[in-house]
């Protein structure tokens, strides 16, 4: 494949690219993160249950394809924070419904202006068909992808 110039273009240099800007998207979300006080993967278990409130510890590591031990470490360490409460759910007594508390609310609103903020800078300068075009180049890869995980679960060479 080439370009306008007819230049080949370096497979390897777009994956580069593509690589790079996740680390580097990374990094600098989890700088302004940092500002809410919980860490990562607690960051990411908030924003779930605000999604999913009165969500199950197991339905919740389910949804974010982790164990459940995992989750009860974090969840743990989340309420003691403040940030969540645990009940237990009146049908089933095996389960406890977790919902944020003020608090986690208060993080969570914070996040979301932070990640708000953070779109707008990254497509600073593009115009819509320019992010339309990069969607849509972004879910072939994406789709690319998809066909190589089907295959090699095929093979089963991964869970």
């Amino acid at each position: 494949m080439t370009n306008d110039n007819q230049t080949p273009i370096n497979n390897k240099e777009i994956i580069h690219r593509l690589i790079s800007f996740a680390l580097k998207h990374r990094k600098i979300m989890q700088s302004y993160l940092d500002e809410t006080g919980v860490y990562q993967a607690q960051h990411r278990l908030l924003m779930v249950i605000s999604r999913n409130p009165n969500i199950s510890q197991n339905d919740l590591a389910k949804m974010m394809d982790v164990s459940a031990a995992t989750v009860a470490v974090s969840l743990k360490k989340l309420e003691k924070g403040g940030y969540i409460s645990k009940e237990m759910d009146e049908t089933d007594n095996r389960f406890n419904k977790i919902t944020l508390t003020e608090r986690g609310n208060m993080v969570v609103e914070h996040s979301r202006k932070i990640f708000e903020s953070a779109d707008r800078k990254v497509f600073e300068g593009f115009s819509e068909l320019e992010k339309h075009t990069l969607l849509t180049l972004l879910q072939k890869l994406d789709a690319n992808l998809e066909k190589m995980e089907d295959e090699i679960k095929r093979k089963g060479m991964m869970q």
